[in-house]
């Protein structure tokens, strides 16, 4: 597979190349296996829709967007309060 250039503050690459240090690789390897893990927003929303219609199937839950929207705002709330966010 062909390298690509990816420019970012040199702080930002000092950092992620102590990471990779930490760990045993190189900033290259380090960045690949970091792509690989994360998920694309379109992964995550078909993880969280296959999520919702097992809750659905194994015991009815079914929140609206309404209910959705209200639940989301508690856990940002909760994370905040931890200093998670």
């Amino acid at each position: 597979m062909p390298d690509a250039n990816v420019r970012i503050p040199a702080d930002a690459r000092d950092r992620l190349a102590e990471i990779a240090a930490e760990e045993g690789l190189s900033l290259r390897s380090y960045l690949a296996r970091l792509a690989e893990t994360l998920l694309t927003p379109a992964e995550r929303a078909e993880r969280a829709a296959k999520a919702r219609a097992v809750l659905r199937e194994w015991n009815g839950y079914d929140p609206d967007e309404r209910e959705q929207t209200e639940l989301d705002a508690e856990l940002d709330r909760r994370m905040a309060e931890t200093g998670a966010a």
